[in-house]
């Protein structure tokens, strides 16, 4: 599994630990502990991943895989952002609905660029 560990910005920050584009990371939600496993031995407090390091079944709620992923990530207060640019992956209907409510809250974000992901996780946006 190829993560690398992106120092923080700012002081006080912890940084975060990123996927590698365009690689499949996760098979399952049962490969997140890897993810976490890396947060912690880099005291991480955020996981920057790519569309592609992610199971396709994530992007469909009713597969349980990102409600397994996100709970799993919650429970350890680690921060995903997901770099998914425009058509790259064809959200279901009920995965909308859950990025309009994570609009709302501070521990998942889906972006269409790396920047953008950076900016939310370092507090910019």
């Amino acid at each position: 599994m190829k993560l690398t560990f992106c120092a923080p910005e700012r002081a006080g920050d912890s940084g975060f630990v990123e996927g590698a584009p365009g690689e499949a990371l996760l098979a399952s939600a049962r490969d997140i502990d890897r993810v976490l496993e890396a947060c912690f031995a880099e005291s991480a407090g955020a996981v920057l991943l790519h569309a592609a390091n992610l199971p396709p079944a994530f992007f469909d709620l009713s597969s349980g895989e990102a409600g397994a992923i996100l709970q799993k990530l919650r429970n350890y207060r680690i921060r995903l952002a997901v770099v998914c640019g425009p058509g790259e992956v064809a959200f279901s209907r009920r995965f909308q609905e859950l990025l309009a409510e994570s609009q709302r809250g501070q521990d998942f974000r889906v972006v269409e660029t790396r920047q953008a992901a950076v900016s939310w996780l370092s507090g910019k946006s």
